[in-house]
C-alpha cells in the first residue's frame, strides 16, 4: 500500500471530517502537518495527538483578511511544504429554487475562492520543495447534475475547471496539481443531510484512498469505486442520467409562482 512518508504538509478543514481524518493519517507515517481551520480549540485538541509533529494555523480560508497574514504565519511555522491539501469545504441545498445569491456566495467562498486563497499562500513556500504537490477537494457531485444541488455541484464543478486550468500552467515546473473527488463521507456536513447516501464511508477510509492516490501520482483521485464508476458513465451519457435518474431524486413538482 502506497505512504506518504517524511514530508511537511499543509491541510485546511483539518478541525473536522476528511481533513481531521488526513492529518491524523499523514502524522503516523512520520510526516509533519501544519492543521487549520477555523476551530482553534478543535485544532489545539488534535495538537494533542502528537504534538511533535502537529501545528495549529487557524484561519478562515474563505476570509481575504484573515488569509493575508497567513503567508507570514506559515514562513514563521515552516521554511518550505512538500505538500498541501485543501480540505475546507461547505455544503448548502437550494431547496425549490430560491436561487438566493447569498446562499450561492457563502457556499462558492468556500469551495472555490478558499482554494484559490490557500494556493495564493501556498505557492512560494512550494516552490522550495523538490516534489511540491497541491490537492484541494471536489466532488463526485461535479461529473452529473444532482437536483438542489445547483450551488454546492457548481462550486466543486469550477474548482475541478481551476485544478486543470493550474495544471495547465504549471506544465513546465514540477508542481503537481491533483483533484480528489470523494462520494459520501461520513463528515460533520453529510450528518445534516436528509437523503439515502449510497456507498457511505467513514472519513478514515476517505484519507486512506487520497494517500493512496497520491503515493501512486495520481492527477485525479474518485473514490469509492462503486459510485464514481457508474457516475462518470453517465456523465459521459447524461439523456440517460436525466431519463432514469433524475425523475426519481428530484423534489419539485411545480413552479413556485411568487
Amino acid at each position: 500500500m502506497g505512504e506518504i512518508r517524511d514530508r511537511t504538509l499543509w491541510i485546511t478543514g483539518a478541525s473536522s471530517g476528511i481533513g481531521r481524518a488526513l492529518v491524523l493519517r499523514f502524522v503516523a507515517h512520520n510526516n509533519v502537518v501544519i492543521a487549520s481551520g477555523r476551530r482553534r480549540e478543535a485544532l489545539e485538541e488534535l495538537q494533542q495527538i502528537a504534538p511533535a509533529r502537529i501545528h495549529v494555523l487557524d484561519c478562515d480560508v474563505a476570509d481575504d483578511q484573515s488569509m493575508a497574514a497567513i503567508s507570514e504565519r506559515l514562513r514563521a511555522l515552516t521554511d518550505h511544504l512538500d505538500t498541501v491539501i485543501a480540505c475546507a469545504g461547505t455544503c448548502e441545498y437550494d431547496d425549490d429554487l430560491q436561487l438566493e445569491n447569498a446562499m450561492y456566495r457563502r457556499v462558492f467562498d468556500v469551495n472555490f475562492f478558499g482554494v484559490v486563497n490557500t494556493l495564493r499562500c501556498a505557492l512560494p513556500l512550494l516552490a522550495i520543495s523538490q516534489s511540491p504537490l497541491f490537492a484541494a477537494l471536489g466532488s463526485l457531485s461535479s461529473v452529473v447534475p444532482f437536483p438542489r444541488a445547483e450551488a454546492y455541484g457548481s462550486s466543486k464543478a469550477a474548482l475541478d475547471y481551476f485544478l486543470a486550468s493550474v495544471r495547465a500552467d504549471v506544465c513546465h515546473t514540477n508542481l503537481k496539481v491533483v483533484l480528489i473527488r470523494p462520494g459520501f463521507v461520513e463528515t460533520p456536513l453529510t450528518a445534516e443531510n436528509d437523503f439515502s447516501m449510497p456507498f457511505l464511508i467513514s472519513a478514515e477510509r476517505a484519507a486512506k484512498y487520497i494517500e493512496e492516490g497520491l503515493a501512486r501520482g495520481a492527477s485525479t483521485i474518485d473514490f469509492p469505486h462503486r459510485l464514481s464508476l457508474p457516475l462518470r458513465f453517465l456523465g459521459f451519457f447524461r439523456s440517460l442520467w436525466f431519463r432514469f435518474c433524475t425523475t426519481k431524486i428530484s423534489r419539485i413538482r411545480t413552479l413556485r409562482k411568487n
